[in-house]
């Protein structure tokens, strides 16, 4: 059972658990490339890339596929965006595969209502200060 760091209003952590090994215990594998995260005006016009709120710094998001066999259907790929001047580069690939095994410094999870299509069902949206290439594994690996 995941407990990750839930972001509190003042967009600061309630200390919670460690939020990366909680809610990626098995690891997480950064997959495409980093994006800006974008801006849209109430009526829809693009309005170039989003800012924190608190820091003013750029956001960039990535997605991410969650490496834990036990995740439920449709939550093993989650997008997790990023707070950075400049952009993040991205880990080194595994292997020659199109993976890069990833470790989310301060990362947050903030729960919110998703509604659409259906009933509306409790959404997470993830936050990190900065992407980092995972330790590498200890032991026989």
């Amino acid at each position: 059972m995941r407990q990750p760091t839930v972001a509190n209003s003042e967009g600061g952590s309630d200390g919670t658990a460690d939020s990366f090994e909680a809610f990626f215990p098995r690891g997480a594998f950064v997959v495409g490339e980093v994006e800006p995260v974008v801006k849209w005006s109430d009526d829809g016009e693009r309005q170039g890339q989003d800012l924190d709120r608190i820091s003013g710094h750029p956001l960039w998001q990535v997605r991410v596929i969650d490496a834990d066999p036990d995740a439920k259907k449709g939550q093993g790929e989650v997008t997790v965006k990023i707070v950075s001047i400049s952009e993040p580069q991205l880990p080194p690939e595994a292997n020659g595969m199109p993976f890069r095994p990833a470790y989310f410094e301060g990362l947050t999870v903030t729960p919110y209502v998703k509604e659409g299509q259906g009933r509306p069902r409790v959404a997470y949206s993830l936050r990190a200060r900065e992407m980092k290439p995972a330790p590498k594994q200890r032991g026989g690996e």
